[in-house]
């Protein structure tokens, strides 16, 4: 009976903690990314927990990850450049990598001077169209600490998160013949790179590069979706998590901090420029 007690404590040790090491999120850097342009200005800190990007007079860099997806979420914790960043851009999205039919799905960051709001940029690609800009001011000082940043994607709607804030819904419209990102895996980007002609009020601000090399921050690396090549059930499979009902639309809590960000921190709206768009897109006119 002892013998036969102990070995199911054994099991069941042995099984939790099995259970626990596959499930401890976020993972390392290296486990689910590869560094793509300069590793000399990507470095690892904490055993590769969290990574620290370099941009300097010589080079940029990024990193990518192994694996493609068909929908999911992904996340990134980010601690931006510091100080005087005006001309840099710090970007993370998601990008099918392919050129004429591109999907893109993008969170870029635009350095400031000293002083001035950060300002977030997401664009959305679906079979090859984006040009579908927002701009948004961020609510708080995100190069003096880390802060969340996330994209949820599923068969019904794309969000963009801030802090579990919902700052940019995308929802699929396509019985109003609005295209939608739902036919290509995509990976998981992100660089560090100098944009001084467009980046900071037009590219009116640019570079000083007497205050290099710029540096911006990485961890809790978590990626929850369908890697490509995998189950060919995976993409559509109702099961998944983040394909239920819970996130098939804003809950009236996430609902509520949406409108807030709209109506307090949003700087540029394509959808209102008409500019560029003398006739309204569709997708526009469709709510959240």
């Amino acid at each position: 009976m002892g013998k036969h007690h102990n070995a199911i404590v054994l099991f069941l040790f042995c099984f939790f903690a099995f259970a626990l090491s596959v499930s401890a999120r976020p993972a390392t850097f290296f486990q689910d990314f590869k560094v793509t342009w300069s590793d000399s200005h990507i470095r690892q800190i904490d055993g590769g927990r969290a990574i620290q990007l370099v941009l300097d007079r010589y080079s940029g860099c990024g990193f990518a990850s192994k694996s493609r997806y068909m929908f999911g979420r992904v996340s990134m914790k980010i601690k931006l450049v510091q100080g005087d960043s005006a001309g840099t851009v710090t970007a993370f999205y998601l990008n099918s990598n392919t050129d004429s039919v591109r999907d893109e799905l993008d969170f870029e960051f635009l350095g400031n001077r000293s002083g001035q709001p950060y300002t977030v940029q997401t664009n959305i690609y679906a079979h090859g169209k984006g040009d579908r800009e927002q701009r948004v001011n961020l609510w708080f000082d995100p190069s003096a600490d880390f802060h969340e940043y996330k994209i949820h994607w599923n068969h019904y709607h794309i969000v963009f998160s801030v802090d579990d804030v919902p700052i940019r819904v995308y929802k699929n419209n396509e019985a109003r013949g609005v295209p939608y990102p739902k036919f290509q895996p995509m990976g998981i980007y992100s660089t560090l790179w100098e944009a001084d002609d467009w980046a900071t009020r037009g590219g009116l601000e640019k570079i000083d590069w007497s205050k290099a090399p710029f540096s911006a921050y990485y961890k809790d690396f978590d990626i929850e979706g369908c890697p490509v090549p995998g189950p060919a059930s995976c993409p559509s499979n109702p099961g998944n998590w983040w394909e239920g009902a819970t996130y098939r639309a804003l809950n009236a809590i996430e609902a509520r901090k949406y409108r807030w960000v709209r109506l307090n921190h949003m700087i540029y709206d394509y959808c209102t420029d008409k500019s560029r768009y003398p006739v309204t897109p569709p997708e526009c006119m469709a709510g959240i």
